[in-house]
């Protein structure tokens, strides 16, 4: 009898063991909202970014890769209104329309909630398209055919409740369709998913974000909420407010939201959230590629950096046209040896503007290139010249201010295209300077990088007729005052002061910095002329080269340029040449 019952226990235990890691798994929710029908990538000059071929690639990829996965859209999925900067006229908004929701059909979206967008052809144009398109559409504050308050969807086992809300102000272009309060008709819906057996419950809101807030405070229940009109500029993609998950769907589609929750008995113990991008890294998914025309307007034809017309627009006999563009001169005059310099930067910049940049180079000093800039004035390498032919470009007053008349040419600015190389300075070979600010976060970082080569250091502050200036105020003028002195009566203690001030920099207690030193002789001298005088002297460097910002670092006193962050000593060593 021992022996059955310990066999039993034994076999609940196993059985235990399989069964628990049913209450416990992960879900995937790849969300969308406010795309306003941006079926292509954007005409952005960073991170171009979107476009529904590539996002129903990456779909595709995360559902194989996660088999439990939905895909939800909050509302904004229609083309026209005052959102959509790629609006032309009713007719080609209506076409991209229906593109964009035949696209959303062959990505099998599990839901998408109705915006007031969607209104924006009426609510015939609205009740047709929904009618002919195979998507759960979903909205608790307003009746129409085909469009449910709420549908219940299995994934993994778990029954998922997904609701719908759609702004009110949407009445003003809905026509004879009728509107709900939205707060009782989703208290509503939340209570009729729970006694139906819901284990999770997600609200695609359209009511815009302050509501949501408002909502989620008067009613329980709502696990996780995807937004609609979100527009903060630097926002997080998914944000707890109580229990509950908002989600904010990326603008335009230009990122997939893809928040990943771990459910333990109907919980929510766990979720990370991420937002790939859609970049051209990612291949275009045939299927979409199929129903997508090749463009909508001129802008919308790019080939690498040429830009083409739009011939048939809106339709599948779409055709990007391309002319060959006009033949631009561009002169790169570049020092024979500089360890610093980058032209394929400003190179890549002006292809944008002119794809027709036909590119040489001269090799300072030789005499060809000596010989213009003698003649042209120039103090500074490289130096970008373009031929007067790009007066006749149609991007010319674009970029007219970040160029300056010489001669025979047009040179960038050196605020515009930066420089490297100062040829009217002398050599000085093992010489280096560092133009830096205490207050830079990354100062205390930078200053233990360089400090086994002993540069001369610059105080970013400006000299004034009466005083000095400085981005932090009086306090960073009084550091560098202080500074100097140090640097003048107790050299020995410079380079290790300034480093612990920049560890310290929020800290008073200065004098904790000195080490040995008399603090009394360094407060005398910075508070006296003679701290102003040395302090003149420190900043010369900078107000000769107009360096504002830093960490800028100035190599054998020609070779300029500056860093982003912390460099490493390898980094530094390899700049220098003393590997």
């Amino acid at each position: 009898m021992k022996k059955s019952r310990a066999f039993v226990l034994f076999l609940v235990s196993v059985l235990w063991f399989l069964i628990t890691p049913l209450y416990a798994q992960d879900i995937v929710i790849l969300c969308t909202g406010e795309t306003h029908a941006m079926i292509y990538h954007c005409n952005c000059p960073f991170e171009p970014d979107g476009g529904i071929a590539r996002r129903a690639t990456l779909i595709k990829q995360m559902r194989k890769a996660h088999p439990n996965t939905l895909v939800l859209d909050s509302g904004g999925f229609f083309a026209g209104g005052m959102l959509d900067e790629y609006s032309q006229n009713t007719d080609l908004d209506m076409r991209r329309s229906l593109v964009n929701l035949k696209a959303m059909e062959l990505m099998q979206y599990d839901a998408a909630a109705i915006g007031d967008d969607e209104f924006n052809f009426g609510g015939k144009f609205l009740e047709e398209a929904i009618r002919t398109t195979k998507l759960n559409f979903v909205s608790v504050n307003f009746s129409a055919e085909n469009i449910a308050p709420y549908i219940i969807k299995e994934i993994g086992g778990v029954a998922i409740g997904i609701i719908g809300a759609t702004a009110a102000y949407a009445k003003q272009k809905a026509g004879e369709l009728k509107f709900n309060d939205s707060k009782p008709a989703v208290k509503q819906a939340v209570d009729a998913l729970r006694q139906k057996g819901a284990g999770l419950i997600i609200l695609l809101s359209h009511l815009g974000e302050s509501e949501d807030v408002k909502l989620l405070k008067n009613i329980d229940g709502i696990d996780i909420l995807v937004t609609g009109h979100s527009f903060m500029k630097e926002q997080k993609p998914v944000v707890q407010i109580g229990r509950t998950l908002v989600v904010r769907p990326n603008w335009q589609g230009r990122r997939l939201n893809a928040l990943t929750i771990t459910l333990e008995n109907n919980k929510i113990t766990n979720y990370a959230a991420e937002e790939p991008r859609l970049s051209d890294q990612i291949g275009d998914d045939p299927e979409i590629k199929a129903v997508l025309p090749a463009c909508f307007a001129d802008f919308n034809c790019t080939q690498g950096d040429l830009k083409g017309q739009c011939s048939n627009p809106g339709v599948m006999e779409a055709r990007c046209l391309f002319a060959q563009p006009a033949k631009i001169s561009l002169l790169i005059i570049a020092p024979a040896v500089c360890r610093v310099c980058d032209t394929e930067t400003a190179i890549k910049s002006l292809r944008r503007y002119f794809p027709g940049l036909a590119v040489s180079y001269l090799y300072y000093p030789d005499d060809k290139s000596s010989s213009i800039i003698k003649d042209l004035k120039i103090p500074f390498l490289p130096v970008y010249l373009l031929g007067l032919e790009v007066e006749k470009e149609n991007n010319f007053d674009t970029v007219r201010e970040g160029l300056e008349k010489r001669g025979n040419f047009y040179m960038l600015k050196p605020e515009t295209s930066g420089m490297s190389y100062l040829i009217t300075r002398p050599k000085i070979k093992g010489k280096l300077d560092l133009l830096i600010s205490l207050y830079d976060k990354n100062a205390a970082g930078v200053l233990e990088a360089i400090a086994e080569f002993k540069p001369a250091v610059h105080f970013l502050a400006v000299a004034k007729d009466t005083g000095f200036e400085a981005s932090k105020g009086n306090g960073e003028v009084e550091e560098c005052l202080r500074a100097v002195c140090v640097e003048k009566y107790h050299p020995e203690l410079f380079f290790d002061y300034i480093r612990c001030r920049s560890k310290h920099i929020d800290s008073s207690w200065w004098e904790d910095c000195l080490g040995s030193a008399t603090a009394d002789t360094i407060r005398t001298c910075a508070r006296g002329q003679e701290g102003a005088g040395l302090l003149r002297e420190n900043t010369a460097l900078n107000k000769e080269l107009k360096i504002m910002f830093g960490p800028t670092y100035l190599i054998d006193n020609q070779e300029i340029f500056g860093t982003q962050g912390i460099p490493s000593k390898e980094e530094i060593r390899k700049i220098l040449g003393r590997e």
